[in-house]
């Protein structure tokens, strides 16, 4: 059932506006991926146009000299793979240092390691933090649990070999946007629940959390900004198949499933008020304050999905990457 009442349903549902400065970078985005047209059949075409972007080598990464930049394969859940791991160490930084485990985003069906990376590597330069970024299998020829149980094996490996990387295993903490903030905060579910690495907080950047994709904001957002509601469709059929929606989707899957959100990290939440992502988001904050934990919530005016990695001059993506580095900064005493 939607979380749209029938009252409001009788009535047209006003989109929230965008951020003018996003508007512009929007339109621009467009042109060459435009809204809607995504489904199951279309995923390789899709992966193709991101493809076409720009990948970061390692020397782009180092920021000129900034970091160290190495790649390890490593152990995967049993019986699967191995997984890559993309290891970023601060070049002058004391050891142990602190850690972000960073999981990238997607929709569950595109990216990899370096996807978001140069961006988040930019918004922790100077603050002595490591960046180790998790390559998963991708949806929907890795359905569910293959790209939530390669992550988790990630995390486990880089704190069981925190004294090699010269990071800190008190002091990790794991962070997504998009479809990396669900799996994000999926891992943070295995954790607690499997007694698992320890983590110092979670980081939840525009999350996709929710498979049943019936939110008011979902709605009142069709058909605009980046990855609306019949995209995220498509990406969740591709990671739960004929359970998406049903009433056996595991919290694993999709977080926002999750019955009992008690006993997890210190949590950074943020999304935009003009995405698919909003109510989700927000209602998974208010749920982590109800069973008496800690979240930090922001919800950005007039912004859209994705829009830190198309418009991060703009004057709400700066003020966007200042809260992360000032959290950080607090949950990790820096």
């Amino acid at each position: 059932m939607s979380n749209i009442d029938a009252g409001a349903q009788a009535e047209p549902v006003r989109p929230v506006p965008f951020d003018p400065e996003l508007a512009t970078a929007l339109a621009a985005v467009q042109e060459f991926m435009p809204a809607g047209g995504l489904t199951l059949g279309s995923i390789p075409d899709r992966r193709l146009l991101a493809g076409q972007a720009p990948t970061p080598s390692h020397e782009e990464l180092s920021l000129d000299g900034a970091y160290r930049v190495e790649e390890r394969q490593v152990p995967g859940p049993q019986g699967a793979p191995d997984i890559k791991l993309l290891i970023c160490r601060p070049a002058e930084a004391r050891t142990p240092t602190a850690a972000v485990y960073h999981v990238h985003g997607g929709g569950m069906i595109m990216g990899d390691s370096r996807t978001f990376l140069p961006e988040l590597l930019s918004t922790v330069r100077g603050m002595g933090i490591a960046v180790v970024s998790v390559e998963y299998r991708l949806a929907p020829e890795t359905p569910h649990p293959g790209p939530v149980e390669d992550c988790y094996a990630g995390l486990v490996w880089t704190v069981e070999h925190a004294d090699e990387l010269g990071i800190d295993p008190a002091r990790v903490v794991i962070a997504g946007g998009s479809a990396g903030g669900g799996l994000t905060a999926a891992v943070a579910l295995l954790a607690r629940d499997r007694g698992g690495p320890e983590l110092t907080a979670q980081m939840l950047m525009s999350p996709m959390l929710d498979d049943r994709n019936d939110s008011y904001s979902a709605i009142q957002m069709a058909g605009l900004g980046i990855w609306d509601r019949a995209e995220n469709q498509v990406g969740w059929t591709a990671l739960l198949g004929d359970a998406v929606g049903g009433p056996d989707v595991s919290p694993y899957g999709a977080p926002a499933r999750a019955t009992d959100l008690s006993g997890l990290p210190p949590t950074f939440i943020d999304v935009g008020a003009a995405e698919t992502f909003r109510d989700e988001a927000v209602t998974y904050a208010g749920r982590i304050w109800q069973a008496g934990g800690q979240a930090e919530l922001h919800v950005w005016p007039g912004v859209f999905h994705g829009s830190l990695g198309f418009a991060p001059q703009a004057r709400v993506s700066q003020d966007t990457f200042a809260a992360y580095r000032a959290w950080l900064r607090r949950v990790l005493a820096l």
